[in-house]
This record gives structure tokens, sequence and C-alpha cells, in this order.
């Protein structure tokens, strides 16, 4: 019979500090999850990861108001901490850190960290806050957990990107780990905002998948032309009544800058709004070295 864990529920940034402590002198490594909570199946290959390659696994449950503009869904992001909590048990989470708004911002902070270049483009356009807020958070919870693996998902690929960024500028005791998106079986990218969906709103979401296999296929027939690929991503999308396009791009999978021609490690990524709910998805390919 498999070994199953009743995680400890963790509220404060000493009490976190100090289990971890005591595990580090036991010789046991740390895996680390950060979450806004709402888990998902995507949330849940994370944990998994982490659970094969660590001996102790923390999953923090934390929504960051830093990351949101004024006009974003903070409000009604879905909150359900018991249903976190029984999920956390089923993958064997040793330990849930989740801290009240005061614990983690006691005081309006006069010490924030800015995020670079990276965070100027796709996401960055149409939230010109959010990844400041994304990497505040990350180095408020790297130094409260210390030395670790955090596993982070590939369809927040730019945000993958700026974390190992973060992680390298700054020199914190941190390995990040990305790893596959965990997709529904019609393709949607699993996301916590999906339940925002409609029904007909939901049958369109699929498309954006499609839409990356589509400059896929431009790629692998020698399309080397960013914007030709870009275009065959965004005709497929608009096939969808609902969609309203935030980006449709074609990027380095190093550092997010648009190689012409396309060479290397490719990443293809989309944003779409459907009504008031906007899905982000990715896809990557490597474009084969010709003579």
């Amino acid at each position: 019979m498999p070994t199953t864990f009743s995680p400890i529920c963790i509220a404060t940034i000493a009490e976190l500090r100090s289990y971890l402590a005591a595990a580090r002198n036991e010789g046991r490594t740390v895996g680390f999850v950060p979450t806004m909570g709402a888990l998902h199946e995507g949330h849940l290959s994370l944990i998994r990861k982490a659970r094969a390659e660590n001996d102790c696994v923390v999953v923090s449950i934390f929504i960051n108001p830093m990351q949101f503009a004024p006009n974003e869904d903070i409000q009604k992001y879905p909150r359900d901490l018991n249903r976190d909590l029984q999920a956390c048990s089923n993958v064997n989470t040793d330990v849930v850190f989740a801290p009240s708004l005061e614990e983690m911002y006691p005081a309006p902070l006069d010490t924030k960290v800015k995020a670079g270049k990276l965070a100027k483009t796709l996401c960055g356009v149409s939230r010109p806050t959010h990844f400041d807020g994304v990497v505040t958070v990350l180095v408020k919870l790297f130094s409260i957990v210390g030395e670790c693996s955090t596993y982070l998902g590939r369809k927040d690929f730019q945000q993958l990107v700026i974390a190992r960024r973060l992680v390298d500028d700054l020199s914190l005791p941190v390995r990040i780990v990305g790893c596959p998106i965990v997709r529904e079986t019609d393709g949607l990218a699993m996301s916590s905002r999906n339940v925002y969906l409609d029904a007909a709103e939901r049958s369109q979401a699929p498309m954006l998948h499609q839409a990356l296999e589509t400059g896929i296929s431009c790629m692998r027939a020698g399309e080397k032309d960013p914007a030709a690929v870009r275009a065959v991503m965004r005709e497929t999308i608009m096939k969808a009544p609902s969609a309203e396009i935030d980006y449709a791009e074609v990027v380095s999978a190093v550092d997010l800058s648009i190689p012409k021609p396309l060479n290397g490690e490719i990443r293809l990524l989309v944003a779409v709004r459907f009504g008031e709910t906007r899905l982000i998805d990715n896809a990557g390919y490597v474009i084969p070295d010709r003579p």
C-alpha cells in the first residue's frame, strides 16, 4: 500500500522556517510548489514531481494582490482551502503554507523587486505591473522557504523564464524546474480561470492549442519568417467567434526575443480573451539545423 500524507497546514513564516530548519538538520531536501490555490491537475503534477525528487514537499497557497491590476479578478479568484488541502493530501504533500495577507505583507512594502526587460513583452504589454508583483512575492517566498528545488509549470512560460533569470541575477539558492503543461482531453491547458468560461466560450477555448499546433506545422514545413507563423496562428484563433486576441507570438525559448529568421529552440505563445476571461497557452519547437 502506498504511504499517504496528511499535510501540516502552516500559516506563519516563523513556523515554516522552523519546520524546514529541522528537516534540513535531518538531511532532508526540500521541494517547493508556489501556487495561488484553486488547485487542479496541472498543480498536482508539479507536486508529484516535487515528491518524486525530494524528501520534503512544501506547497504555498497565497493569492498575491501585487500581481493583480485594479481592474483584474482578484476578488472573484476561486478560493477553497479545504478542497486544496485534500488535493495536497492526495499527492502526499508534507506542508501547506497558507499565510494570511497580513502575514505576508504586514505593512505596505517600501522595498519591492522590479522585473526587467523579459517582463516588457507578451503578457507584460497588457499587464505592465504583473511581473513586478510576481518577482516580489517569489523573492519573499524563496527567502522564507530557503534552499530548495521549485517546480513551475510551462503554461506560464514567460513567468518561468523570468523566475529563472531572477534566481540567476540574485544568486538565490533555488533550482527552478520547468514542468510540462497538463491539458484537458480536448487540448485546453488546465487553468484555475477555466471555471470562468461559459459553455460557448469553453467550447471555443481549445482553439488556442489548435493555433499552436498550426504554427508548429508551419515551421515543420520549413517556414522561418516569424510574421508568417504569427499570421497562421491568428487566423486559426479567429475561427472562434468569441476570441479577442491579446497576442500570438513566436519567440526564442531562451530570452523571449524574436529571431529573424527563426532558429534554434522556439516557443509559440498565445493570449486570448473569451468574454471577461483571459487565457494563455504555449508550445515549443526546435527548428532543426539544415544545410
